[in-house]
């Protein structure tokens, strides 16, 4: 089988307040996402959310049903999927449809897909399909997004170290998905701040992944209740999931990039519950 998964339950901020932090890095950190030649999720109990990768390497690798979790015919009878590469370049055949997916573009797949595969076009540079998956209740087209076609917002300056720029790419503003979001921010040279000042939106949650963080570098990303924060400490490549009560924000070593995704009931990207950062504890 070339599908795995693993489970992580929902739990919420009176409960987090007696993790330690292997409790808290337990809970909400996926430190390894890519398994050569295999799909791999984890199943968020927030919004039934998944994040995951997809590494072909030797061969093309099938996204499959994970019947005791999913208990359908496919993996898409009853979800969406949005992937972003980060590897090198590759392509997604879906249904027989060959989508070419380069490094740092997205592919949107809707709701019905039954057979996807994923390959790289060089096995010494392989290609890395980040994935995220969320239920849908209607099916929208298959569509391949880039950079030049994402919405971009240039946020943040030199001075506040957060000068910043965001590539909506898998959005309701640049294509029709059911509850899916995704996109990614690219940090400048010498800022390192994400999502200052922050918020938090409880009718919705997020994932965060990072990449491009540089060799021995790091970046620690804080959660939780505006008034009682908490951090992990993320390398290269890895995940965090965000509940809807919790901030999501980070400083790296250097500077980086992420993707963002998100699901619940409301697609306005601009629906947030803002912090000023003197309010942070």
């Amino acid at each position: 089988m070339s599908t795995t998964f693993e489970s992580r339950y929902a739990i919420g901020p009176n409960e987090s307040k007696s993790l330690d932090t292997s409790g808290l890095r337990q809970n909400f950190l996926i430190e390894r996402l890519f398994f050569e030649d295999q799909v791999h999720f984890v199943y968020t109990h927030y919004d039934r959310y998944m994040a995951g990768g997809a590494f072909p390497v030797n061969k093309k690798v099938k996204l499959e049903t994970i019947e005791p979790l999913l208990k359908e015919p496919h993996f898409l009878s009853r979800r969406e999927l949005g992937i972003i590469n980060v590897g090198g370049d590759g392509h997604v055949e879906v249904d027989g449809e060959i989508f070419v997916v380069n490094h740092k573009e997205a592919l949107y797949i809707g709701k019905g897909a039954q057979e996807v595969y994923f390959s790289s076009n060089d096995s010494k540079n392989p290609a890395k399909f980040y994935l995220n998956s969320t239920p849908a209740h209607h099916t929208f087209p298959t569509r391949r997004v880039t950079k030049e076609d994402a919405n971009k917002i240039e946020l943040g300056s030199m001075e506040t170290a957060n000068h910043r720029v965001i590539n909506q790419m898998l959005l309701h503003t640049v294509i029709e998905t059911c509850q899916l979001q995704m996109g990614m921010t690219e940090l400048k040279p010498g800022s390192v701040w994400n999502t200052m000042p922050s918020h938090t939106h409880d009718r919705r949650m997020e994932v965060y992944f990072y990449f491009d963080i540089p060799e021995g570098q790091a970046v620690s990303h804080f959660m939780g209740p505006v008034d009682e924060t908490r951090h992990i400490w993320m390398h290269n490549e890895q995940a965090v999931i965000s509940p809807p009560w919790s901030i999501h924000s980070g400083a790296g070593t250097s500077n980086y990039t992420f993707i963002w995704g998100m699901a619940g009931e409301n697609m306005d990207y601009d629906d947030m519950d803002k912090s000023a950062i003197t309010d942070l504890r």
